[in-house]
């Protein structure tokens, strides 16, 4: 056998807890898959020294292009990113080779006292302080609030999963919400008093899922990695990202957006995308919902595409432009 078929493969990841975990699966499903071994190239982003909190930096791209000037460099061979941190627009030079199965999408409350969400807010003396970097999250946890005849009060913070929960073992914070995924995957989703439903909170377009990207010249490695794909994950996915792209915002604006899969007895027939953009005070939410029909494919992308763009031009003909704040041009 000749060296490249028996060299390690090199997979680019950011240095934190989370993402080496997530890494760490990918390279065993890659090594079972191609039996060569897979070495991890630990990463620095800008995303991951910057002190500023996301929504200052821009958030779209800080945690990627590090990982991204590393493949085009030929650093490494592969990179697994959060997809929820992938800018939309993808680069010519660079393939999503595969989008895993997705974890569960949506968002984990951890707070005191195994409190609910509903606990929290049912004190009439008390606001409780809820911590999050994502002004997505702080709009819809005020709206949910005010729906409740309540108030909160939300928090930025920024750190890795340890330091978020730290606040709310400190006795700082009353509570954290934080991507059920990424606990999933470093084994402490059971430290979550909610799992929050996306009818009162939509996730970020992608949370949950993985993306597998690599150099488009890499032809073979491409080829290989698709077998790691997921067509239903990729559909969702797909019509998600295009909600983002279609409102020109970036992955730190107030979007949630979430595609399910509907299923007959028979398969999966319809995807049903719901979008939301709200203000960050939770006083004015723009969220609308529409069906279609799953792609007869997995190259048929123009379906989930079509559905993204749709639903977006709907909710900025209800006024959702005004209130995302600054808007990419």
């Amino acid at each position: 056998m000749n060296d490249s078929t028996t060299r390690a493969l090199r997979l680019g990841t950011r240095r934190s807890k989370l993402a080496m975990a997530q890494s760490g699966q990918v390279a065993e499903a890659v090594r079972e898959l191609t039996g060569r071994p897979v070495e991890l190239v630990e990463i620095t982003t800008y995303g991951d020294t910057s002190r500023e909190h996301l929504a200052q930096i821009g958030g779209s791209g800080v945690f990627v292009s590090a990982l991204r000037d590393a493949l085009l460099a030929g650093e490494i061979d592969f990179a697994v990113h959060s997809l929820k941190d992938l800018p939309t627009a993808q680069p010519e030079a660079l393939t999503l080779a595969a989008i895993p199965v997705r974890e569960d999408p949506r968002d984990a409350l951890i707070a005191r006292d195994g409190l609910t969400f509903e606990q929290l807010t049912a004190d009439e003396d008390r606001v409780a302080r809820i911590g999050t970097g994502s002004p997505r999250r702080m709009a819809q946890l005020n709206a949910w609030a005010r729906s409740l005849g309540r108030r909160v009060e939300t928090v930025p913070i920024r750190g890795n999963i340890d330091t978020r929960i730290g606040f709310v073992e400190k006795g700082e914070l009353d509570a954290v919400v934080l991507a059920a995924a990424g606990l999933t995957r470093i084994g402490r989703i059971d430290e979550a008093t909610q799992l929050l439903s996306p009818d009162v909170i939509l996730p970020a377009p992608g949370q949950g899922a993985l993306a597998i990207e690599c150099a488009a010249v890499n032809v073979d490695l491409i080829a290989l990695l698709a077998e790691l794909d997921d067509p239903d994950t990729r559909a969702a996915v797909t019509a998600e990202r295009s909600l983002l792209a279609a409102l020109e915002a970036g992955c730190s604006a107030p979007v949630g957006a979430l595609a399910d899969l509907q299923a007959d007895e028979q398969a999966v027939t319809e995807l049903h995308l719901r979008g939301v953009v709200g203000t960050t005070d939770g006083s004015t939410l723009v969220q609308l919902s529409t069906t279609g029909h799953v792609p007869a494919s997995p190259d048929d992308v123009s379906t989930p595409l079509n559905m993204g763009h749709e639903l977006a031009a709907e909710m900025l003909a209800k006024g959702a432009a005004g209130l995302m704040g600054e808007r990419a041009l």
